[in-house]
């Protein structure tokens, strides 16, 4: 599993609610890679109470987003623990100066752009449903959990987060095509971007699975 010899690296892209999880998910079952989520892991941190984790609520609480350094300094030292693994980062770089930092320390080879339109994502997160410990969620109608208003995991609650809104998804997708549109152009200009069009995850992992067996499943 393996690109001109090391292993291989992916990143995938994509605007808030458009299916990152579901087919990061996919590629890490089918393909056995390892999922470095930047938001599960901050969490995970946030829920431990860690300094970082303080600080980073900090800047959550006032709807700001976590500083370059902070961020690079985390994802760095996270990538660093995945030993002898190919793997699929998520939820970082969203800023070129986080792109540039991760391309002098762990240059990926493959990058996964979902493109979904905006009024379907902002139709989408009116019906989502989160397990806040384990970042897993459900949309009502179409990954419906088995229990309403419980994880299919541990049986505990589920919540709507507040940044579901549909006007604070609409101000989110603002700031995304502000801040990381120029993210998607750097990995576009370095030739290793590839883009999936589509308004579910259904429709687009088809075109992803087309594109990522030759690289993952070639002998």
């Amino acid at each position: 599993m393996t690109v001109k010899g090391k292993l291989l690296k992916a990143l995938i892209l994509g605007a808030p609610a458009s299916g990152k999880g579901t087919i990061s998910s996919r590629i890490v079952k089918k393909y056995n890679v390892e999922h470095v989520s930047s938001g599960d892991k901050l969490r995970d941190h946030i829920e431990k109470q860690t300094a970082l984790g303080k600080e980073v609520k900090s800047y959550l609480n006032e709807g700001k987003l976590v500083p370059d350094g902070v961020m690079i300094k985390f994802m760095i030292a996270e990538l660093k623990k995945v030993d002898n693994r190919p793997w699929l980062l998520d939820g970082f770089p969203r800023t070129v100066a986080q792109a540039n930092a991760l391309w002098k320390e762990q240059p990926v080879d493959v990058v996964l752009n979902l493109v979904v339109p905006f009024d379907v994502i902002i139709d989408r997160v009116k019906s989502r449903w989160v397990h806040l410990p384990s970042g897993r969620v459900y949309n009502i109608g179409f990954n419906t959990p088995k229990s309403e208003g419980k994880d299919d995991v541990t049986g505990e609650d589920l919540i709507q987060r507040p940044d579901d809104k549909p006007e604070a998804v609409q101000k989110r997708l603002e700031i995304y095509e502000q801040i990381t549109w120029p993210v998607i152009n750097f990995y576009r200009e370095k030739g290793i971007l590839k883009e999936f069009e589509g308004r579910t995850s259904d429709e687009i992992w088809p075109k992803a699975t087309a594109y990522l067996d030759p690289i993952f499943l070639k002998v």
